[in-house]
């Protein structure tokens, strides 16, 4: 939250993106004598653009995902046998 500051604030609720409810834009001091309509037409652009994240970050992320997982079931494995195995010899 801004606090004692006066700033000129567009709102766009309609951003066609599933990822995003709003989108907040501060205007610059120089541009606030500019048309309410032409900030929120420019406003309504760039969150139109916002598009969902590239396939490749997608698909490196669950790759990370799968290896973190994997190499966290060998240890419990390893650990678990390293017991089990120690536990027989006594």
């Amino acid at each position: 939250m801004i606090k004692g500051i006066n700033r000129q604030v567009v709102e766009i609720t309609e951003t066609q993106c599933e990822y995003f409810e709003r989108v907040l834009f501060f205007i610059k001091p120089e541009y606030s004598a500019v048309s309410e309509g032409d900030l929120k037409e420019r406003a309504t652009a760039i969150a139109q653009s916002a598009s969902v994240p590239p396939a490749a970050r997608l698909r490196k992320s669950r790759l990370k995902l799968a290896l973190n997982m994997g190499a966290a079931a060998c240890a419990g494995a390893a650990i678990s046998g390293g017991i089990f195995f120690a536990s027989t010899l006594m």
